[in-house]
């Protein structure tokens, strides 16, 4: 499938609602949460086993960016977004056979791995093409196409509670539920498909900067470098700590106030989930956007150093104070979506855009890392606690340290962020060529 190129006179602002069409389809991921409670009830799973298709989900997500980069660099996004939406809905259509026959296993495989090879196809197949087409404004392009991911569980968190409340909480009404998101996504994420186009030069803005301008590093060079890795543990600690709430936020929320005279109700626990998504969602476009103004390395010092300190309040006050808890996990969530939307230009900045789907590509294995160090460490703590005839807020204190630590840990490794070594750059006459070559293609 050859990369549909704009036509003359084509505006470069309809290209982030077709990334959006995408982002907000994929981003139901982050509304996992509010399919817990209903599976573990009627499988017979603990916490941990009902995070596992969430947890493969980002696994595969971060694994078919990383070997799926180069594809879509070369294939372009119209390619990567029918990619994305076959595996998408496909993960939603076996979960829903899984549902019904009450296999769990099908489930983890539908929404764990082929749905998962769905998100990160998904999510990197508009990033590359929104750089060239925003040379000008990186962070803010980005921020509004990967916000929609941020958004996703906006809409699906009580669009799905209100499914299962209609159609029932046992396997059978879980079962179209799925199906119900499999059929529905896949309509909504044809509008991207059918919408994106690609800029008919390296330079699609008359009075921006060239893209190819600066430093260029390729893919396989950027591995070599140490920013590189730095950039990996930063993106990583910072997932981990976010995802670690999300993921389980329904039932967390439930159990932080469940001793209290105020307790959560499962409907306002979707609320929680829907309100969290809201707060990574603004953070996508408001903190990259920021990010433009005050520098990448800035704020992701804001990222990690004042996600710590959120995490500290949770851990000492959550429990004496909903609305000190609501707005932490709020602020966390934001600095979360952020992180994301940030990413792409602090790559750009760093290695250029000679490659820079691909290189986001590979940096994202460290959100496959996270998905499984996040619901884990969450998870398997409340399990052992829960064990222990624990209950409450104490569940997750042993937890909340621990994502403090790591947040501390990213801070230092942003902080050790330098420039790539010239040594690393693609040579002029080579980017002369890439660049040549491309827009032949295009032509």
């Amino acid at each position: 499938m050859s990369p549909p190129v704009a036509p003359p006179g084509w505006s470069r602002w309809l290209v982030p609602p077709a990334a959006l069409s995408v982002h907000l389809s994929i981003g139901q991921a982050y509304a996992w949460s509010v399919f817990k409670p209903p599976l573990e009830s009627a499988l017979g799973l603990s916490g941990t086993q009902s995070a596992l298709p969430f947890q493969l989900g980002i696994v595969m997500l971060g694994l078919s960016a990383a070997f799926g980069g180069t594809l879509v660099e070369r294939n372009g996004p119209r390619w990567a977004m029918t990619v994305a939406l076959l595996c998408f809905s496909s993960g939603f259509l076996l979960s829903a056979l899984g549902a019904t026959l009450e296999q769990y296993w099908l489930i983890v495989l539908g929404y764990g791995f082929v749905g998962g090879i769905g998100l990160g196809i998904g999510y990197i197949s508009p990033v590359s093409t929104l750089i060239k087409w925003f040379p000008d404004r990186p962070g803010m392009a980005t921020g509004i196409a990967i916000m929609g991911f941020g958004g996703g569980a906006l809409i699906a968190s009580p669009w799905s509670a209100q499914m299962l409340e209609s159609f029932g909480s046992d396997s059978s009404g879980i079962a179209l539920a799925f199906l119900v998101h499999g059929l529905s996504y896949a309509v909504f994420m044809l509008l991207g498909v059918l919408l994106v186009r690609v800029p008919r030069s390296e330079k699609p803005v008359e009075s921006g900067p060239s893209v190819l301008a600066g430093p260029q590093v390729s893919a396989n060079q950027a591995l070599r470098t140490p920013q590189f890795w730095f950039l990996w543990i930063v993106l990583c600690m910072n997932v981990t700590a976010g995802i670690g709430i999300l993921e389980k936020a329904a039932p967390m929320i439930t159990d932080f106030f469940a001793d209290t005279s105020t307790p959560v109700s499962m409907t306002a626990a979707a609320g929680f989930v829907a309100l969290l998504s809201a707060a990574n969602m603004a953070g996508r476009i408001g903190w990259s956007s920021t990010s433009d103004l005050i520098g990448r390395k800035n704020i992701y010092r804001v990222y990690l150093g004042a996600g710590a300190l959120m995490y500290a309040l949770i851990a000492l006050f959550g429990d004496s104070s909903k609305p000190l808890f609501v707005l932490c996990a709020l602020v966390i969530l934001s600095f979360y979506g952020g992180g994301f939307a940030t990413v792409p230009a602090y790559l750009k900045d760093l290695f250029g855009t000679y490659q820079v789907g691909a290189i986001h590509g590979r940096l994202l294995t460290a959100w496959s890392t996270a998905g499984v160090l996040g619901p884990l460490i969450v998870n398997w703590i409340a399990d052992r606690q829960e064990e222990a005839g624990r209950h409450g807020a104490s569940l997750y204190g042993l937890s909340f340290v621990i994502m403090i630590g790591l947040l501390v840990v990213g801070f230092v490794a942003n902080e050790l962020v330098r420039p790539v070594d010239p040594r690393h750059h693609v040579p002029a006459p080579k980017e002369a060529a890439h660049g040549r070559r491309q827009q032949s293609e295009s032509a």
